[in-house]
């Protein structure tokens, strides 16, 4: 058993690696927007959604016209995820001045906001569904295949006891996309003047106030940067794995939550590494379970690891692995 669980890891890590940075880039959506208004963002994960589709439909488009077919795939692959990323960037920003800010403005119970932003999830959710089905009579999209060439990873050759691996240019292209964004993201919240006045909003709103910093555009900067960054990453996930439903947003939303209160919830950098372990550890319940537990449970339940990752994290350091405890004065 051991053995098989150790051969198969090189497979493992490259999955696990590619989901793993998709929950990282989503989970910083919800932890920038926790780390500023303390308020979880349910709907940003249906966000995330529909950038997949907006993508989808770009995609489809520009396979119409047959711009698809003369031009190189990068340079469609980029201005379909630079629309997306805009596009679902400004929704983010028109969320939080529909539904964020009136409540904000009437200093209502943060409970009255999480409960909207659920509701804004569903609304994505039935609109997406409704467009889709209008459009095509099925929700669930499968989008022309790009970057789909595989290659093998020698892994044998130089560890015997290992299989080789094999994965798609898609693979490539997602991690070092994500990579961009992540290190790019780190380097505007910690070596810019707008990231400076997003880290003093969320230390104190009131000071950062009266200091002259306009809070109300530095949270609509937050909210496109989020949303920007979910939807950039929806045309990833589409053009990893192929198909996409209105309702991938809602179980992957919690797990790039899972992730966020993982890493600690408002951290940037402890999202990132939250959502990488969380993809590493999902993956290897997929490939092992049923190795494990002698074919009592499948690869389908490799989602309660997800829940049961979070629990243990809540009961045990609920700050978060690299969160810091909150000392509260009297």
């Amino acid at each position: 058993m051991f053995a098989h669980i150790i051969a198969n890891l090189p497979q493992v890590l490259i999955d696990g690696l590619t989901l793993g940075v998709v929950y990282a880039v989503v989970a910083i959506g919800y932890t920038m927007v926790y780390g500023i208004l303390e308020l979880i963002n349910f709907a940003h994960g249906d966000v995330f959604m529909t950038g997949a589709f907006i993508g989808a439909v770009i995609l489809f488009l520009l396979t119409g016209i047959g711009f698809v077919a003369s031009v190189p795939a990068l340079v469609v692959f980029a201005i379909v995820i630079v629309i997306s990323a805009i596009a679902t960037g400004m929704l983010g920003v028109g969320i939080e001045r529909v539904a964020y800010r009136p409540l904000r403005r009437k200093n209502a119970p943060k409970l009255i906001a999480l409960i909207t932003s659920i509701g804004i999830s569903f609304v994505l959710e039935d609109v997406v569904r409704f467009i889709a089905e209008l459009n095509t009579g099925n929700y669930i999209v499968t989008t022309p295949p790009m970057f789909d060439h595989k290659f093998t990873l020698p892994v044998q050759n130089v560890i015997p006891f290992l299989n080789n691996a094999t994965f798609q240019s898609s693979f490539l292209l997602v991690v070092i996309c994500t990579l961009i964004m992540l290190i790019s993201l780190d380097l505007f919240v910690n070596k810019t003047k707008w990231g400076m006045a997003m880290r003093a909003v969320a230390q104190d709103r009131d000071t950062a106030s009266l200091m002259s910093i306009n809070v109300n555009r530095v949270i609509s900067v937050t909210f496109f940067i989020g949303s920007a960054l979910g939807g950039a990453t929806g045309v990833l996930f589409m053009i990893q794995y192929g198909t996409i439903d209105p309702y991938i947003g809602f179980i992957l939303g919690i797990k790039a939550f899972t992730a966020a209160v993982l890493g600690g919830i408002g951290n940037i950098r402890g999202a990132m590494l939250g959502g990488i372990v969380l993809g590493l550890l999902e993956m290897f319940a997929a490939a092992n379970l049923s190795i494990i537990t002698n074919g009592a449970m499948g690869a389908e339940y490799k989602d309660v690891f997800a829940f049961i990752i979070l629990i243990l994290v809540l009961i045990f350091k609920p700050e978060g692995l690299f969160g810091k405890a909150v000392v509260e004065k009297v």
